[in-house]
């Protein structure tokens, strides 16, 4: 069959790519709780790949230097590369707080491989999507030398345009996948895959000889890939399967040479072996912290920290600090079900961000009780001895009975109704 034309639901594709790849996105959080689409580490990603026969370059991971020294012994004369294993992309144009330049590096013996590695292991790597802070790396992948004859983009996502899975694919891969689609729509091959069954051999190979592989087994080897990709994404709960570059060698055999996946958090009860993999450390450690008492947590860069109940609330409350001039340094739901006990570990998260200089709690009282509310706050602030501008605006369930307790508490706490009025001293006090 001939290739799909592009269409309008195209764009979407790499929407919802750059969707998936924004582990702290703000629209995530606000649609029905929040989500960590779980990613792992690429070292993890070749494993997952070999276990299902996926053929990858040879390759070993380290935590330590001496480990990083034992494994380039394994390469040979050829040598092999050295990456750093941090959840970012851009390794290779990042830098690391103690001065190295870049985490990806070519090594020709075991010494640098280790010295390399002695330089990374431990440090933080700061790339374009890390931001200023940069994440620590605890381990190095060494990796076999291959270079390709031809470099494709394959992926595997769900389509709801489509209605289920898709397989996307690019002979332009080894590069920015959104920018190729931006320039060249016709350069993307869309393929429906069916839920139950995957892709038939027929159409992965026929797949296969419309992105250009050459040879016969080539093409073979392509299509194989094609479908073991899909069984992983079903299997494994993925919300994403991304390689990129896809290579073909000169001698003719494909390899995935490089692999991002994604996993839907709410399969973790039954994907215990992937969510085993989880790191932490590449998380921000207050959203880690959130996140074990089920609040709706994500950390920015502002200075006025915001305690709010329903996604959507969440939302308008920071678009209203925004209209007034100020600049939330969270987004926080404590939702439906809060305690008092969770709303104090959510302010306990909220005045640990030394940037915050003052805290903005914006509750309407439905199914989440104002006395609750006002019972976690002031015992929050009273443990904590909290020094920031706090201001409260209250109203629904148990409103009168929370706005006694606050004036009771000898607090200075800082009442009012209009959401505007509010918003405008939060910003005001942050200053």
């Amino acid at each position: 069959m001939p290739a799909p034309p592009p269409t309008s639901s195209t764009p979407n594709f790499f929407q919802m790519l750059a969707t998936l790849r924004k582990a702290g996105s703000l629209a995530r959080a606000a649609s029905a709780g929040q989500k960590r689409f779980l990613s792992i580490h690429e070292y993890q990603s070749v494993n997952l790949l070999n276990s299902y026969g996926i053929p990858t370059p040879k390759s070993i991971a380290a935590k330590t230097p001496e480990e990083a020294f034992d494994a380039a012994k394994q390469f040979g004369s050829t040598g092999c590369v050295i990456k750093a294993q941090v959840l970012a992309g851009g390794r290779g144009k990042g830098h690391f707080d103690n001065g190295l330049q870049g985490g990806v590096h070519v090594v020709q013996t075991p010494e640098q491989a280790k010295d390399y590695a002695s330089k990374m292991i431990g440090a933080k790597l700061i790339t374009k999507q890390t931001g200023a802070a940069g994440r620590i790396c605890n381990a190095v992948m060494l990796a076999e030398r291959r270079d390709p004859s031809h470099e494709y983009y394959v992926a595997v996502l769900n389509d709801r345009n489509i209605g289920g899975p898709v397989l996307v694919a690019s002979s332009q891969g080894g590069m920015n996948i959104e920018e190729v689609a931006a320039k060249d729509p016709n350069a993307i091959i869309t393929t429906p895959i069916d839920f139950e069954n995957g892709l038939s051999k027929a159409e992965a190979l026929d797949l296969a000889k419309k992105l250009g592989f050459k040879s016969e087994g080539a093409q073979n080897e392509a299509a194989d890939i094609f479908i073991r990709l899909y069984k992983i994404f079903k299997d494994k709960d993925a919300t994403q399967i991304e390689i990129n570059p896809m290579g073909e060698t000169a001698d003719g055999h494909v390899l995935c040479m490089d692999a991002k996946f994604g996993f839907d958090d709410n399969a973790e009860f039954r994907q215990k072996d992937i969510f085993a993999l989880r790191d932490i450390s590449q998380e921000e450690p207050s959203e880690v912290e959130a996140q074990k008492y089920n609040l709706n947590f994500i950390k920015l860069d502002g200075n006025i920290g915001c305690l709010v109940n329903g996604a959507g609330l969440a939302m308008a409350t920071m678009d209203v600090l925004a209209l007034h001039g100020g600049h939330p340094a969270n987004f926080l739901d404590v939702g439906g079900g809060a305690t008092p006990e969770t709303v104090k570990k959510a302010f306990e998260i909220l005045i640990s961000d030394p940037k915050v200089k003052s805290i903005f709690i914006n509750i309407f009282g439905g199914i989440m009780r104002c006395d609750y509310i006002a019972e976690g706050v002031i015992n929050a602030a009273k443990e904590l001895s909290l020094q920031v501008p706090l201001i409260v605006r209250l109203k629904g369930t148990k409103e009168p009975e929370a706005k006694e307790m606050i004036r009771q508490s000898g607090l200075k706490i800082i009442p009012f109704d209009d959401l505007d009025e509010a918003a405008q001293n939060a910003v005001k006090l942050a200053v």
